[in-house]
C-alpha cells in the first residue's frame, strides 16, 4: 500500500477530473487510505516502541550479565582466598602437629635425663640472670656445709643465664615448660676453671648423657654439690678436695649450645635453689 502510494504520488486535481472517476469514490479511497496511513503509522509507533524496549531490556540483560560475571569473579576470588587460609591453616596445624611431637620427644628425652641424675641424687635445674664476679679461692678453712650458707661462692666466674625452677633452657612456653631446672647455669668461656664450692669428697666423676662429663661432691651431712657440662674433669671418684680447688674445666659436653657449667645443691637428694646460698659479688 505504502509503496503504491509512493509511486502515484501526490492527488492532482486536474488529473482528477481529467480521469472520469467518481469523485466521491475518489474521497472515500483517500479517506480510507488516510485511516489505513494512521494505523501504519501507530502500527510503526508502536513497533520503535516495542524496539526502544526491546534494547532497554537487552541492555538490561547486559549489565545484569555482567554484574553476574562480577559475582562470579568476586566468588571465585573468595573461594580461592578461603581454599588459601584453609591451605594456610593446615599447614600451622602441620607444623603445631610436629613441635608438639618434638616438645613429647624432648619431654621424654628430659624426663630420663634426669630420671638417670635422679638415679645418683635427683634433679635437674635452671638459671638466673647476674654476674659471678668471684669463684671459692683456694685454701679455705674448711666448715659445715649448713653454716656456709650465704657464704658460698659460684663455683665458675661468669653469666648467669637461668633461674632455679624455671622452665628448662630452650623449652620455655613449649610442651617441655614442665620440666624445671633445678640449678644454675653458668655462661662462661671454653677451659675455664670449675672450683669446688666447698671441701668434700668427689663421689661421681663420669659422662653422663644430658650432663656431659659430670662430677659430684659429698660435703657430709648429706649435702651435694653437681658440677655438669664439663669439657673435662681433673679429679676422680675419691679424691679429697678443699675450698676452691680446680674440679674441671668449662665446656658444652651436655649438649648446650653455650658453654659453660651447669651447677646444683642438694640435700637428703632433694634439690634447692643455689643462689639462697651463695653471694655473687
Amino acid at each position: 500500500m505504502l509503496v503504491a502510494r509512493y509511486a502515484a504520488g501526490a492527488p492532482d486535481t486536474l488529473r482528477v477530473a481529467l480521469s472520469g472517476d467518481d469523485p466521491a469514490a475518489l474521497e472515500r479511497r483517500l479517506a480510507y487510505a488516510g485511516a489505513v496511513s494512521r494505523a501504519a503509522a501507530a502500527v510503526l509507533a508502536s513497533y520503535r516502541a516495542s524496539l526502544a524496549e526491546a534494547q532497554r531490556l537487552a541492555r538490561e540483560l547486559d549489565e545484569r550479565r555482567a554484574r553476574q560475571r562480577e559475582v562470579e569473579r568476586a566468588s571465585r576470588a573468595d573461594r580461592e582466598r578461603v581454599l588459601a587460609e584453609r591451605r594456610e591453616k593446615r599447614r600451622q596445624f602441620d607444623r603445631a602437629a610436629a613441635e608438639i611431637r618434638a616438645g613429647r620427644k624432648q619431654i621424654k628425652t628430659l624426663r630420663a635425663d634426669e630420671t638417670r641424675l635422679a638415679r645418683l641424687v635427683s634433679g635437674i635445674g635452671e638459671l638466673v640472670y647476674g654476674r659471678v664476679e668471684r669463684a671459692p679461692e683456694p685454701g679455705a678453712p674448711a666448715q659445715r656445709f649448713a653454716a656456709l650458707r650465704g657464704k658460698l661462692r659460684l663455683p665458675v666466674t661468669g653469666e648467669l643465664t637461668g633461674r632455679f625452677g624455671a622452665p628448662k633452657l630452650g623449652t620455655a612456653g613449649g610442651p617441655a615448660s614442665a620440666i624445671q631446672s633445678k640449678g644454675v647455669f653458668i655462661r662462661a668461656p671454653q677451659g675455664q676453671p670449675v672450683r669446688a664450692v666447698a671441701a668434700g669428697q668427689v663421689v661421681y666423676a663420669d659422662w653422663m648423657r644430658g650432663f656431659g662429663n659430670l662430677l659430684i661432691i659429698d660435703h657430709g651431712e648429706a649435702y651435694l654439690s653437681i658440677y655438669a657440662n664439663n669439657d673435662a674433669l681433673l679429679r676422680q671418684v675419691g679424691d679429697v678436695v678443699a675450698t676452691g680447688e680446680a674440679l674441671a674445666t668449662t665446656g658444652a659436653s651436655g649438649g648446650n649450645e653455650e658453654t659453660g657449667l651447669y651447677f646444683e645443691l642438694r640435700h637428703l637428694g632433694k634439690a634447692f635453689d643455689p643462689l639462697r646460698w651463695v653471694k655473687l659479688k
